[in-house]
């Protein structure tokens, strides 16, 4: 029986794409790159908060700031970006530190609590820009 040429390749050739090095770096770059967008973002939130506190911070200049079309699409871009790099750092945890039928309960409990959340917030945003 002739062998294949997948059989002739070399043990390297072979491991490679296989394991948890599948998508590490892709995971690790993703991480890094939500964390860099999150610094600009995270100081216009403080800022922007530390600015309204200054004033009378009632309902009323919360909504004025938040109908402000950059202010809506900041605090959605915000939310979005925390909440995605929020759920790429627990995923690794839970990936480091469970086991077994744990790991998938806890990893499908996180996207969906994520999401319920970023969903949340995202409408809070919307609803309070648009009146």
């Amino acid at each position: 029986m002739a062998k294949t040429s997948k059989d002739l390749r070399s043990p390297l050739s072979r491991a490679r794409g296989l394991g948890a090095a599948k998508d590490g770096v892709h995971h690790f770059w993703v991480l890094r790159v939500s964390a860099l967008a999150l610094i600009p973002l995270s100081l216009w939130f403080v800022f922007s908060v530390a600015c309204l506190a200054s004033g009378p911070a009632d309902f009323y200049a919360v909504q004025h700031w938040v109908s402000a079309p950059s202010v809506a699409v900041a605090l959605v871009l915000f939310l979005a970006t925390a909440l995605y790099h929020s759920v790429l750092g627990v995923e690794e945890v839970i990936l480091d530190y469970s086991t077994g039928s744990a790991r998938l309960t806890l990893l499908l409990a996180s996207k969906f609590l994520h999401a319920i959340v970023a969903a949340a917030g995202i409408f809070a945003v919307l609803k309070v820009a648009l009146g």
